[in-house]
């Protein structure tokens, strides 16, 4: 198997993950915290695969795109390790046999702001390669349509409109800037309701991502390092 399609299947394996962590009292706190270990151990790989990137950190001029990037990359970082830290400390079941003790409110609110704020980095993230992967796809298709890519940019901006109405519906503004403190799941809703929601969500930061790439990329500079 080509290193490219190791990379892609690890990337989508990685974004199911999190739409399912996103439920989390919706799935079962034991199945969050394997999912969680899962995000994990692909986000470690997924590094490992990328690690030509990363021992390029130092090098190259920083384009308008590549800053960008650049500081995703680190937002992201810093939002799984919080959350995987203060996942340890509030775990009930993967965890349990580890002598922890106190930080577990502390450990809550950490967990939040790296939960909620690693979904939206992350959502950009994947909406800067966009692109890449849209090209990608149309290689394998083997054809071009200017309609086909007319279709696909406005069913995109209907994803990203109705993701607007399910973040603020969601109330994800809220745990972000912890204006709310606890996370509120309807129980006695449908469980493809929630990820429809969230799925649309994720879809408006990727299409945000994706049109900010391309407004920096339009910008004075050398071509983007990758």
């Amino acid at each position: 198997m080509k290193k490219q399609s190791v990379k892609i299947i690890v990337d989508v394996i990685m974004t199911v993950l999190l739409l399912l962590l996103m439920a989390f009292e919706l799935i079962g706190r034991t199945a969050h915290e394997w999912f969680g270990v899962g995000m994990f151990v692909m986000f470690v790989i997924h590094h490992i695969l990328n690690r030509r990137w990363t021992a390029h950190l130092l090098k190259g001029k920083y384009t308008p795109v590549r800053v960008f990037q650049t500081i995703l990359v680190v937002l992201v970082l810093l939002c799984i390790l919080s959350s995987m830290v203060s996942g340890i400390v509030l775990s009930r079941h993967v965890f349990a046999f580890l002598p922890i003790k106190g930080g577990r409110s502390r450990a809550r609110v950490l967990h939040m702001i790296g939960a909620y704020w690693g979904f939206v980095f992350l959502s950009l993230h994947l909406g800067v390669h966009w692109n890449m992967m849209m090209g990608m796809a149309g290689k394998a298709a083997g054809t071009s349509s200017a309609l086909r890519t007319w279709i696909l940019r406005i069913l995109g901006a209907a994803v990203a409109a109705y993701g607007v109405y399910a973040f603020v519906k969601r109330g994800i503004g809220g745990y972000m800037f912890l204006t709310s403190m606890f996370v509120f799941f309807d129980f006695e809703e449908p469980l493809v309701l929630f990820y429809v929601d969230y799925i649309a969500v994720m879809g408006l930061f990727v299409w945000t991502g994706h049109y900010l790439a391309k407004i920096l990329r339009g910008l004075p500079g050398k071509k983007n390092v990758r």
